[in-house]
Order: C-alpha cells, then structure tokens, then sequence
C-alpha cells in the first residue's frame, strides 16, 4: 500500500509581513501534504488593531489567486494573545486542530508560522490532545546557546508568550525552528522578479508583495526579504533536509528571554539548519509547475 500524505493544518499571521504567503502556497502546492485547513492567526496590536481580519483577508486573496476559494477549509483562530496560562481562547480555529487531532489518521502536523495562541487554546480547551499523534511545528523563538540573530524579543513569541508556556509545558510534541535558523532562508528581489513574478498572476502577486513591504522599511533599504517561514513546511515534507537537536523545553519570561536550560524539562526538537537551496528551489519548481497547468 503506497505511503499517504501528511496531514497539515497551517496556522498563519498572514498579513503579518510577506513570507507567510510563500509558505501557504508551498504547503498547497506539495502533493506529500493534505491541507486539512489554514488558520488566519491574529500578530498582535503594533502594526494594526484588526491583525486577524488583516491575515483572513491575505488568506482569502491566496486562495483566490490559486483557484482555491471554497476548497480549503479556512478556520479563523483567536483574535488576541490569552490572558492566562488557564484561560483557552476558544475559535473556529482551535475547534479544528481539537477535531482533527482526535481523528486516528496518523500523525497531525500543525505548522505555526505566528503565534501558539491557538494550539495553547486546543490544549486548554482539551487537554487530552497533548498525548494524541500531533506534532506542533513553530517558526519562533529566540536563538540556542549564545548566538546573537536578529532582534530581541523575538516577534512571534512576543505576540504570545503565556500561550508558547503553555504549548512547551504539555506534552505535545514540539519541533522548534528559532530565530537563528528561520532568518537565513533569504531571497533576493532580483532572483523573485526573474523566478517567480513570470508565473502568472500568483507568482507577480508574491513578489510585488515583499517588494511593497520592502518599500515601508525606514531604518535601511532592503532588496531581499527571508522566507522565514518556509521551513516550517519543509521541516514537514522533508524532515531529514534539517539538523535536530533534543534540547529541554525552553520557558519564557514575561519580556520573552528564554530561562536557563531546566534539563529536568521533557525533550523537544530544535532546528539548527536547513537545507536552504533544496527549500527555496522545491518552491520555484512547485510554482512552474502550477503556473505551466494553468497556462495549458
């Protein structure tokens, strides 16, 4: 009997900045998975006081582009961080990662590209699902042992620290991909207007995105953007095209610094590289692809 796909929920602050968009598209477009819904995460009150509707509304114009509308199922999540380590916050979102992860179907995959709001909010709501066949996937967190990468706190963490507490203090299975890692996975706006923004309307919508975001940057021009979110997809089609490591859950303080290392904690997996040309190639072809059958 041949192998099934991999069952995938993806959990995205879509409006966030601009790389989620590559990696729903990815996800979509990877025969190895089964979508079994996309779930528009809230990013916090910096930017916008209305990040959920902002991240449904990139989600609808993803699907729209792909042909999609009506085809995937799209479950809003929660529209702020929780207010308590006790306290669920419960949406059609985590309603969806509760039903699917009590399906016996094997392994649930639940890729989180934002914040743990809406799995915290799974598990407080039914507990029973921490010791289901469920891996949780985070793009998050700051940087292992010492390194220095990007700013601190850490954005997706910092959008909900109770809920990324109470995710590592279950027992729910925990493959982390942190800061160190997920900044490393660049493109620049020279390589995405001559690979991708030629594959029809989706490809031009992607690249004009990060190029438009780009343009809002007042500290220093940029000409690249990191698809720092990809790899939670590729961590699932691909799981051997990373480094792991099994480190202690990780625990946060409430400024998001990571506690020192507990090696009392339960085991998670950590990410310490990925194979970047193999990601960001599987994309582009994945997109020729799609664009040369809708050409036909």
């Amino acid at each position: 009997m041949p192998a099934m796909p991999r069952r995938i929920i993806v959990n995205t602050d879509a409006k966030n900045e601009a790389d989620d968009q590559f990696a729903i598209v990815h996800a979509l477009l990877s025969p190895t998975l089964e979508v079994r819904g996309l779930i528009p995460a809230h990013f916090g009150n910096r930017r916008t006081n209305r990040s959920l509707e902002e991240s449904r509304e990139e989600v609808d114009t993803i699907l729209g582009l792909m042909n999609l509308t009506g085809r995937v199922v799209v479950a809003d999540g929660a529209p702020a961080a929780l207010r308590s380590s006790t306290t669920p916050s419960p949406s059609a979102g985590s309603r969806l990662i509760i039903e699917e992860a009590l399906k016996d179907e094997g392994t649930l995959f639940v890729a989180f590209l934002g914040p743990l709001t809406d799995m915290a909010s799974a598990l407080l709501e039914e507990p029973t699902i921490q010791d289901r066949d469920v891996v949780v996937v985070w793009i998050g967190g700051p940087s292992y042992g010492g390194l220095v990468a990007g700013y601190r706190p850490e954005f997706n963490l910092s959008n909900d620290i109770i809920a990324a507490n109470v995710v590592m203090d279950s027992r729910v299975q925990v493959w982390q991909i942190p800061m160190s890692v997920y900044t490393l996975v660049s493109v620049g706006h020279e390589e995405l207007l001559q690979k991708v923004a030629p594959l029809g309307d989706l490809g031009d919508y992607l690249v004009q995105q990060v190029i438009d975001f780009n343009s809002r940057e007042t500290e220093f021009m940029m000409d690249f953007r990191s698809l720092g979110d990809s790899p939670a997809i590729g961590a699932v089609i691909n799981p051997l095209g990373a480094l792991w490591r099994e480190r202690p859950a990780p625990s946060f303080d409430e400024d998001g610094e990571m506690e020192p290392e507990d090696p009392s904690r339960r085991l998670i997996r950590v990410c310490e590289g990925i194979d970047v040309r193999w990601l960001i190639e599987d994309f582009f072809a994945k997109l020729r692809a799609f664009a040369g059958a809708r050409a036909e």
